[in-house]
């Protein structure tokens, strides 16, 4: 089975919302260490950074209000400075930041159909969305919030990427409103449809490069799409090279500062974290 939800879903207005902030990390210093919880719902959004560098209470306002200008929203935001013995870490060097396993899966075609099916959709109704594909019952489940049945199933008439032997399921329950006001949103809590089918010992969002669960996670998934097989990685807290390992039995070795290179790179492709967010991996 597929999952994928849209960028108005609640857990990924509160990935946004930490990519957000690590953006703004990121004007601040070239390699800031910092890692961002959010969570939002009913109301009220939650947040904490431990950080390297000052955000400002303002400037974390006005992104929060940016991505979800939700009126009488309260705004908890605490800041809070890096560990001192995690800061030691990187201090000679750029070293990996975490602990972690993690298995990078090419993406199959259905998964390609999926993202690019519900990116479309997005583009008509931009708010609160999830989608499931079951290949081995060829069912296709969309669940659109703030649309009526009889408007989605014109849309994706025009978008159908499946054959019409298929099963298709429309807002199951009936139609709805969702979002935020509905719905609590957490960081990092719709990992299977930023990821598909890989492993993660961590989470890919409101985190620096120099995290293990942001970089390593992208550069398995880079490797795997390239040589069209899983790849996979561990690593340790202050590790200074990491191996990636083929499901052939290949090995490929790079300097921890080769692989935040390499995962920098992507980011600023995709047009930084905040953008990430929105759609993940696949």
């Amino acid at each position: 089975m597929i999952e994928k939800v849209n960028p108005s879903h609640p857990d990924k207005v509160a990935d946004r919302i930490a990519g957000a902030l690590v953006d703004l990390a990121y004007t601040k210093d070239p390699n800031p260490k910092i890692a961002v919880e959010v969570l939002i719902g009913h109301g009220k959004c939650h947040i904490i950074a431990e950080t390297s560098v000052k955000l400002g209470v303002d400037q974390v306002v006005n992104a929060v209000q940016r991505i979800t200008p939700l009126e009488n929203l309260a705004i908890d935001y605490r800041e809070v400075p890096q560990d001192p013995e995690l800061a030691k870490n990187q201090a000679e060097g750029i070293r990996c930041g975490d602990n972690g396993i993690f298995k990078g899966v090419p993406r199959n075609p259905e998964e390609v159909a999926l993202s690019k099916a519900v990116r479309e959709l997005y583009d008509q109704f931009p708010t609160d969305g999830k989608f499931i594909y079951d290949e081995e019952t060829k069912t296709f489940i969309v669940c659109q919030s703030n649309a009526s049945d009889r408007g989605l199933l014109a849309a994706i008439d025009e978008i159908y990427y499946l054959d019409h032997s298929e099963r298709l399921m429309i807002n199951p329950l009936g139609e709805w409103t969702g979002g935020t006001n509905v719905d609590t949103g957490a960081t990092n809590r719709k990992l299977g449809s930023d990821m598909g089918r890989a492993v993660t010992g961590g989470g890919l969002h409101g985190k620096d490069l120099s995290k293990a669960d942001v970089s390593v996670n992208i550069v398995c998934f880079i490797l795997a799409e390239e040589c069209r097989q899983e790849v996979e990685a561990l690593c340790a807290i202050g590790d200074k090279e990491i191996t990636f390992r083929r499901a052939d039995g290949a090995q490929v070795k790079f300097d921890y500062a080769d692989v935040v290179a390499q995962a920098r790179d992507y980011i600023e492709d995709r047009g930084g974290f905040e953008k990430f967010a929105e759609w993940g991996l696949i």
